[in-house]
């Protein structure tokens, strides 16, 4: 039987906006707060709500008329018709009596029973007053415990020596009762006096108990209900509860991997956070540590593993010796002075983010970021170039001071400026990279990058590690893509393979060398190490045809699909 929508959702729509109409006349009537004005509002504006009445409208009436049940014993009919067969001699009897024992069959009659009874709410234990608390206010809260958690954690007071709400998790079932609030003082669970019990045996009372579950509070003096931030997160690490010696409760614990999405929705503790995974909206909101206890943590790891840094770079199970480093005698451009002391002063936990849409004739540039050898350049931006030279561009003009050479065209190969003026912008803060060569400074500024973009190119990078947080800017909204060697014997095996030269050494073609190897592994360690959180997404060159084949459909996805960047990057938009 096919039920008609159409007069069943007018009628929806009708009972919602009579009580906004009720509401609005309510509230200029009354001195109302205006938090509780705002949240009946977005209640009766909230597509579930609507749903349910919607739902509720179709059931109670059929073309005007009540649906009533056939049958408000289904089960036990059930249960007759089963002694009746059997012992009846024929197939279909037996096959009745099978399907008719069968535990969805009897689930579903059971539950045709109770929506015929129209008995949906539990039974509840009848609450007893003893008389105790006359003096104070207590109020008594009932639950239904399921296989959903509360929903809420405890703590013991110090000050007062009561157990009293530490938290109450949003989306949760204690949230959802609108009853229990932050600072309630318990002082029973289902009858048993908790006065002088530790937290842990509360937690013992509440596991041993099944169905309804009977709270005595009493409630703080006074109650403001949080609302949900709308804060979204990249986590730049991964995160395991149950390994977790520190959190109040494992079990409330949320678990995300690094570069997962989390939607902030309570931050009044300090050191733990209430979120959910976005896109989960009706899920319980979990705990998480906050940034400054995850940092905090970080820290106190980084001091020590100082101690083994000579050897190796954490993550990399690979030692490198002096004797594997190559001297390096090719020519490189951009040769910032390195300090990894001061890239490691920043320690990545959160970083706030909004959604970015794509903007047409303004594509993101595109960075490549790895160790020297793994191919991005030589490989992989060359080839995308060479794919599609009307849509890519790598080239950016870059600034030098050294004297021009005769044959050479101002404003084509380079930008010749004095050193003084190259100086005076660097301070300004107009280069994304510089460094300098044979005592003469090269770099590039910020302008010539926007004007590739400007020009509707899809500009592709390939600068040294140092010029990311330079590059990475709301001007600029780069795109970064890490360009990761395999394991050490994939690396030697495929470039062996390959007839792979060695990019160690502009002045000899040869293959690389077991060093050079260690090298490029070591330095892919390094970088991720240093600047995972910067990457937006990571590619193996384990393959070069597979690789590039990626790299184009991560590109294609950035001009197509929104991303997540920095939240400064949107509101700079």
């Amino acid at each position: 039987m096919v039920i008609g929508t159409g007069g069943a959702t007018d009628i929806c729509n009708k009972d919602i906006q009579r009580l906004l109409v009720s509401l609005d006349q309510i509230c200029q009537k009354v001195d109302s707060r205006q938090a509780d004005v705002i949240f009946l509002r977005e209640l009766l504006q909230n597509h579930s709500l609507q749903a349910l009445v919607l739902v509720h409208n179709r059931v109670s009436t059929y073309n005007g008329r009540q649906v009533l049940p056939v049958a408000y014993q289904s089960a036990s009919l059930s249960e007759e018709v089963v002694r009746l067969l059997q012992d009846y001699p024929s197939d279909e009897a037996q096959e009745l009596v099978y399907l008719l024992q069968q535990p969805f069959i009897k689930a579903l009659l059971a539950t045709h029973d109770q929506v015929a009874r129209k008995d949906f709410d539990p039974a509840l234990p009848e609450i007893i007053h003893d008389g105790d608390d006359e003096e104070e206010t207590v109020k008594i809260v009932q639950l239904v415990k399921s296989n959903e958690p509360l929903g809420a954690t405890i703590k013991y007071d110090e000050k007062t020596g009561s157990i009293v709400i530490a938290r109450v998790l949003h989306g949760g079932a204690a949230d959802r009762s609108g009853l229990i609030h932050t600072g309630d003082e318990v002082h029973e669970v289902n009858g048993i006096n908790i006065k002088g019990k530790s937290p842990h045996d509360v937690v013992n009372i509440l596991q041993c108990r099944e169905g309804p579950i009977t709270f005595k509070l009493v409630p703080r003096e006074e109650c403001f209900p949080s609302r949900e931030s709308r804060l979204r997160v990249r986590a730049h690490f991964s995160y395991d509860p149950s390994a977790d010696n520190l959190i109040p409760c494992k079990e409330a614990g949320l678990p995300f991997n690094k570069g997962d999405v989390l939607h902030i929705v309570n931050q009044e503790d300090l050191n733990w956070w209430q979120a959910r995974k976005h896109g989960e909206k009706n899920s319980r909101a979990g705990l998480i540590p906050s940034r400054q206890l995850q940092e905090r943590r970080f820290a106190e790891m980084r001091d020590l593993s100082s101690l083994l840094q000579d050897d190796f770079i954490a993550g990399c199970k690979i030692p490198v010796r002096k004797e594997h480093r190559p001297r390096k005698i090719k020519k490189i451009m951009y040769d910032a002075t390195e300090n990894d002391d001061f890239d490691r002063e920043e320690i990545a936990t959160y970083e706030e983010v909004a959604k970015l849409y794509p903007r047409p004739g303004l594509h993101r540039p595109i960075i490549l970021i790895g160790p020297p050898g793994v191919g991005r350049e030589n490989e992989l931006k060359r080839r995308l170039v060479a794919f599609d030279p009307e849509h890519f561009r790598q080239k950016t003009i870059p600034h030098t001071s050294r004297p021009k050479h005769p044959w050479e065209v101002d404003g084509k190969e380079y930008f010749f400026c004095s050193r003084e003026s190259i100086q005076e912008e660097i301070k300004m803060g107009w280069f994304v990279e510089y460094g300098q060569y044979k005592g003469n400074l090269y770099g590039t500024s910020l302008e010539t990058v926007k004007s590739v973009i400007n020009a509707g190119y899809v500009c592709i990078m390939t600068p040294h590690p140092q010029a990311l947080k330079a590059l990475r800017t709301p001007e600029i909204k780069p795109y970064l893509i890490f360009i990761k060697p395999p394991p050490l014997d994939i690396l030697k095996e495929t470039r062996t393979r390959a007839n792979a030269r060695s990019t160690f050494d502009e002045f000899c073609s040869r293959g690389f060398t077991d060093s050079e190897f260690h090298e490029i592994v070591y330095g892919g360690h390094k970088l991720e190490f240093l600047y995972g959180h910067m990457f937006d997404a990571v590619i193996v060159n384990d393959d070069l045809l597979r690789a590039f084949q990626e790299l184009l459909h991560v590109i294609k996805l950035v001009e197509t699909v929104p991303q997540w960047v920095p939240a400064s990057w949107v509101a700079s938009s």
